[in-house]
């Protein structure tokens, strides 16, 4: 059997939401093993300190603001991207808002917000991209998370949205297959550092409730979930599609509800129509 080597020197790598925690971590990944690399956020400013933080990696890297709400915005990052590095290899969409609210303390405004970043925004970057993917051969990696198939209180809004992302990868699985595209999802857990952790579990004695319920008894790192990306848009994954691919320790094994769970009854909680 002939030895499968990976390597991303003429992979070209598109990251929605590339620009801070878990994405970045992403992007950062797949700079340090030589692909050239696009990131999109809505600040410029996060951007342009990302873009700067992958060439001093000595990545090919450049950078656009747009929010996923906006498909022409969406479109027209990609298409510079596609104008800079050609056909986009491999895609990562993982743009999400997110904030611990009751179904009965939000707004529909609110309920909304997140379901148009998580839900909304992950099929406009989809769908503007396709064109502009490798046929055969790109990848696509949606970042969702345990919300998907786990009920979580205070949660009601991203468990919809994510659950959806997560049917949309498998649906698109199918339909892109014959273009000889793949396409999974991948879940992270507990990530030390990452906004998301910040808004759910802000207080010291929520984070032991946390660290206590992953068997792997330790917090997950941003190159955790990378590690994951770069497994599945490689030759090792090749026969890999529509999956729903967890890296989190086991949390999702139970305890990330008993965590939510535990932590509900003094998590602040919004009823603001912007998940921010």
């Amino acid at each position: 059997m002939a030895r499968v080597t990976v390597d991303f020197s003429e992979t070209t790598v598109f990251v929605a939401g590339g620009t801070s925690g878990i994405n970045f971590g992403i992007a950062e990944a797949f700079a340090t093993a030589g692909a050239r690399v696009a990131v999109m956020s809505r600040s410029k400013e996060k951007v342009d300190a990302a873009v700067a933080r992958l060439q001093a990696l000595g990545a090919p890297a450049i950078g656009g603001a747009a929010d996923v709400r906006d498909p022409e915005a969406t479109r027209a990052v990609l298409e510079l991207a596609h104008k800079a590095f050609g056909d986009i290899d491999v895609l990562v969409s993982g743009a999400a808002g997110n904030f611990p609210a009751a179904a009965l303390d939000m707004s529909p405004n609110a309920f909304r917000s997140v379901v148009d970043i998580d839900l909304l925004g992950s099929y406009h970057v989809l769908r503007a991209a396709y064109p502009l993917l490798r046929k055969p051969g790109a990848v696509v990696i949606n970042v969702s998370a345990p919300q998907a198939f786990l009920p979580m209180p205070l949660q009601s809004h991203v468990c919809a949205a994510k659950a959806g992302v997560d049917m949309m990868t498998r649906v698109l699985a199918i339909e892109w297959g014959g273009d000889g595209i793949r396409i999974n999802s991948v879940v992270p857990g507990a990530i030390e550092g990452t906004e998301g952790m910040d808004r759910l579990f802000p207080m010291p004695e929520a984070r032991q409730v946390v660290l206590s319920t992953v068997p792997a008894a330790r917090w997950g790192q941003p190159r955790d979930v990378a590690n994951v990306c770069l497994f599945l848009a490689s030759p090792l994954a090749d026969y890999v599609t529509g999956v729903v691919l967890a890296a989190d320790g086991g949390w999702s094994l139970g305890g990330a509800i008993t965590a939510m769970a535990a932590s509900s009854a003094v998590l602040p909680t919004r009823s603001d129509d912007d998940s921010g």
